[in-house]
């Protein structure tokens, strides 16, 4: 549960930057957005194989 907290927080954290991005051009933001979303789906992944090694052992 505390990796999908992570997700949560991490998805707060990048709203910020999509508004500079898409609503004010900031291509900086852009590039942050990118970063956070590829650690986004590196936490995605970690939690799938939690979820399928915990659905493996019951």
């Amino acid at each position: 549960m505390k990796k999908f907290e992570e997700v949560k927080s991490l998805v707060a954290a990048l709203e910020a930057d999509a508004d500079k991005f898409y609503n004010k051009g900031n291509s900086a933001a852009g590039t942050r957005i990118r970063k956070g979303m590829q650690d986004l789906k590196n936490l995605a992944q970690a939690i799938r194989l939690e979820v399928q090694d915990a659905k493996n052992k019951a």
